[in-house]
């Protein structure tokens, strides 16, 4: 099953639900080499999920004294589209090795095409 690091809405219990229909359980882990910054949401549907307007989102710095505590989640192969289809254009999914050695997915800063 997929891992998914989670740092901002998707470790809300209402997200969770409205998104995978049930409350993930996960455990604390840290994320290195990234800083937590803030994007404007105005997708309608993440609005009314999230009950924010602005969500944190990942920014890659590489060094590895900048940490990000979060959750990793177990989801299935669908719940982690789901997760695809909450999250915006600004974000994208990529693998990461957290602090503890779990390789995992995050949704980072899209990259600029």
């Amino acid at each position: 099953m997929p891992k998914l690091f989670s740092y901002g809405t998707l470790q809300q219990k209402n997200v969770q639900l409205a998104n995978f229909g049930r409350e993930l359980s996960g455990s604390k882990d840290t994320l290195q080499g990234y800083i937590v910054g803030e994007v404007e949401i105005t997708d309608e549907r993440v609005l009314r999920e999230s009950g924010k307007a602005f969500h944190p989102i990942l920014r890659y710095t590489g060094n590895l004294a900048d940490e990000v505590a979060g959750t990793v989640f177990e989801l299935t192969d669908a719940e982690l589209t789901q997760a695809d289809d909450y999250e915006v254009d600004a974000y994208q999914r990529v693998s990461a090795r957290l602090k503890s050695g779990t390789e995992c997915w995050i949704y980072a800063a899209a990259q600029p095409r």
